[in-house]
């Protein structure tokens, strides 16, 4: 069989599709936009008519919700259980706050610089998610973003649904959050690991494979915008509602999931110089690379020659 490939635009960044049998590609492409557009109707912060949005609207009562809603609210605290709080899928204000409070294109445009206010996440806790019911709820003025979750859960939904509808195996790439499923290529699926996922193949990097689960890529080089206390990247410190210091430039993990591995590496941008020892203390392969381009590597991703020192 013959891989194939095709790219578009989705969710603010680019999709990418890989099926090992180029005849399902076609197929895969229509199974891919529809599980997009669910996630994005679902849990996008940008869109009026989204559940999220609706949400926000409710005012601290219970809404009706879909099971993708749930299930992404239940990832977000599961990442943030996961972590300690240093993922936490309540920094929506916190987001707003900074000047992030449209779509990318829309906020990078501005001509003046945002003034930016410091409001730290509601906590994730005051979330509730009632299954048998159907429903959800956050207190009144508790703003919802999925940005550190929904993105890597929609590649890994998209990944097994796609080989469930065509029976072959296939990798999808959402702005780097990458899922495959199925039996992987003889050498696994090669990917190339580097500060920017729309970089070209000869960009700085490493090479390496992966056969199952998924892998994330965080960086605080890529989403950058100006605000009237300087120049804000994207991965906020739920704790302050300011980004994180910029200890590392770009984190990339490996994991069970693509969920797992982008928890995990946004996990470590915000936890600074902590984030070796965590990374390395739970197993996660990783790759980080600090401002000055110094590597370093844990839990046996490839090439690592020594582990680090805890912090």
């Amino acid at each position: 069989m013959s891989p194939a490939t095709a790219t578009f635009a989705a969710l603010g960044t680019t999709a990418q599709i890989t099926t090992l049998d180029a005849t399902a590609l076609s197929d895969g492409i229509d199974v891919l936009e529809r599980e997009l557009a669910a996630i994005d109707l679902s849990c996008s912060r940008f869109r009026d008519d989204s559940e999220v949005s609706r949400l926000e609207r409710a005012g601290g009562a219970w809404m009706p919700a879909g099971q993708l809603l749930r299930d992404a609210l239940a990832a977000g605290v599961r990442a943030a259980q996961a972590t300690n709080g240093a993922v936490d899928p309540t920094v929506g204000a916190a987001m707003r706050a900074l000047g992030w409070d449209a779509d990318f294109r829309i906020v990078v445009s501005r001509r003046r610089p945002v003034t930016i206010r410091r409001v730290p996440a509601a906590g994730w806790m005051r979330i509730e998610i009632d299954d048998e019911g159907g429903r959800v709820r956050v207190p009144a003025g508790v703003v919802i973003d999925l940005g550190a979750t929904a993105k890597a859960l929609a590649a890994d939904r998209a990944a097994a649904a796609v080989h469930h509808a065509t029976g072959s195996s296939v990798l999808i790439d959402l702005g780097g959050d990458i899922a495959v499923a199925g039996a992987a290529p003889a050498g696994g699926w090669p990917i190339l690991v580097t500060d920017d996922h729309r970089a070209s193949l000869h960009a700085d990097g490493q090479v390496v494979s992966i056969a199952a689960g998924g892998l994330a890529t965080s960086s605080t080089t890529v989403r950058r915008w100006r605000t009237s206390s300087g120049v804000a990247h994207h991965v906020l410190d739920p704790r302050t509602g300011m980004p994180a210091p910029e200890v590392w430039r770009t984190v990339s993990v490996a994991g069970r999931s693509c969920l797992e591995a982008n928890t995990a590496s946004t996990a470590a941008i915000v936890l600074g110089e902590e984030a070796p020892h965590w990374l390395e203390s739970r197993g996660h392969p990783a790759r980080l690379v600090r401002p000055d381009g110094r590597v370093l590597m844990t839990a046996g991703w490839p090439g690592q020659k020594e582990l680090p020192c805890a912090a």
